[in-house]
């Protein structure tokens, strides 16, 4: 009877063995999602050498770095959402709400119904939490109905989610701009400022996650620094105390018709009567400030893949780390988004996958964010679903040296197409602009009249996308 008893136990474990090999082979990747807000590539692993930026550069060495990674829109709501829905759409900050009222489809909404558990932390959609109302946390508006299985945004001593978007240390939040400082430096720990709140909360769902293995997740979590008004803990600003700031590139104001703006959103904070544009000492002050955020921003980051990597989940985890936009720091007399020129649309976006071979390259193949939402697809086995209008970059993290395809973005009245050459941008009203990025003179002078045919050809390129 003890023989036949024994037998059977060691049937059972054996198949459990078994069956536990199987899931495990056919587990499906977790996915990690990093969003930074107003991020532009000021990191090192992306040439800004000053930049203090260890955690986000040494996940840069075990991953794929897209150098020539442009948004499809230079706005948050956007750009947000042709990253979380895979489509081109509205060019305001509303967009997410108007997709919410038409056909509801999303990113995360998709890997849900995949099996996926499916998480949002701060700022991932356009409204950190993802609700809507004058504060931002209306649970009956949402931005994204069906798509997260949580959303949720800390506000600690900020009051609500609008107060943590536009927060200082502290607890001070956004009432009037004008008396709100554009830049702040305060001492204490990180969780002084909003991030600090955003990242405990992430490090707590990553712990949560990372014990239930009978599902994949898809954690996004969001970042707000280095969006305005930049604050971070004074250790951070120290860190730039004796550093030289490179040379603002093109910092005029350019000649003619262009998507050139007088930088509102940042000129509306109180400058204690300053114009970065005529300062020279106050602009390298908000370019200091804004280094500082990116410094915090990346500590942020650094917790977040260290949790991982503690938790074990790290070795069957896809890793998207994503900036919004860029942000000009004073190049064509711009502080701030907005512009259709490439530094309002060019961000960092750096992607790693189990397994992945060509770790540490950098390639310069000219990518979308659209692109994301079918790339991950295609890395967990997932279908991609018809309404996403991205391609797959798997074979470019196979060959980085593959080339890429043009980058499609709008704003308003104007959209633009930017090929591995030139930047093409076309008004509604039929005005055109040409740049030569193979040339110093870069996004400076427009050279439509002289190359009729390149024009020709390129408006034609964004007629197709448009239509």
């Amino acid at each position: 009877m003890k023989n036949k008893n024994l037998l059977v136990a060691l049937f059972f474990c054996t198949l459990s063995f078994f069956q536990c090999s199987k899931s495990s082979k056919e587990a499906k990747p977790n996915i990690l999602l990093i969003c930074v807000d107003d991020l532009r590539p000021e990191l090192k692993c992306f040439g800004a050498d000053y930049i203090v930026s260890p955690n986000i550069d040494q996940l840069a060495e075990t991953s794929v770095s897209f150098q020539k990674h442009f948004v499809n829109s230079p706005s948050c709501g956007p750009s947000r959402y042709t990253l979380l829905t895979g489509q081109y759409g509205p060019s305001g900050n509303d967009a997410f709400f108007i997709n919410a009222k038409e056909n509801n489809s999303s990113m995360p909404q998709w890997f849900k119904k995949q099996g996926y558990t499916t998480v949002s932390v701060g700022k991932v959609s356009h409204h950190p939490g993802g609700r809507g109302g004058k504060n931002w946390n209306d649970s009956t508006i949402i931005e994204m109905p069906g798509a997260w299985d949580k959303h949720l945004m800390p506000i600690a001593e900020w009051q609500h989610p609008r107060g943590m978007m536009h927060g200082l240390a502290h607890g001070e939040i956004r009432t009037n701009s004008k008396s709100m400082d554009v830049f702040q430096s305060v001492e204490g720990a990180d969780t002084i400022y909003p991030d600090g709140a955003i990242t405990n909360e992430a490090l707590k769902q990553l712990r949560v996650l990372a014990k239930n293995n009978e599902k994949p997740f898809f954690l996004a979590v969001g970042i707000i620094k280095p969006h305005l008004p930049f604050g971070a803990p004074k250790s951070y600003l120290d860190k730039y105390k004796e550093v030289k700031l490179p040379e603002i590139k093109h910092p005029q104001k350019p000649e003619g018709r262009t998507t050139w703006h007088n930088s509102s959103e940042f000129m509306k904070y109180n400058r204690w009567g300053k114009d970065p544009n005529k300062d020279t000492d106050f602009a390298d002050e908000v370019r200091r400030h804004y280094a500082a955020s990116v410094s915090y921003a990346d500590a942020q980051v650094g917790k977040i893949l260290a949790e991982l990597k503690r938790t074990g989940a790290d070795k069957n985890t896809i890793i998207v780390f994503w900036g919004d936009h860029g942000w000009h720091l004073g190049e064509h007399a711009i502080w701030g988004k907005h512009s259709l020129f490439e530094e309002s649309l060019r961000s960092p976006m750096i992607i790693h996958y189990p397994g992945m071979k060509q770790e540490g390259y950098k390639t310069n193949a000219i990518v979308e964010t659209l692109d994301i939402f079918p790339t991950l697809c295609d890395l967990t086995g997932v279908e991609t679903p018809k309404f996403a209008q991205g391609v797959s970059l798997k074979k470019i993290l196979e060959k980085p040296d593959k080339a890429g395809h043009s980058a499609f973005a709008y704003k308003n009245n104007v959209t633009t197409i930017r090929t591995k050459t030139h930047r093409l941008l076309l008004h509604k009203n039929g005005f055109v602009e040409l740049y030569d990025h193979t040339t110093l003179e870069n996004e400076t002078k427009n050279i439509a009249d002289k190359h009729p045919n390149l024009v020709t050809e390129l408006k034609k390129s964004l007629i197709d996308k448009l239509q």
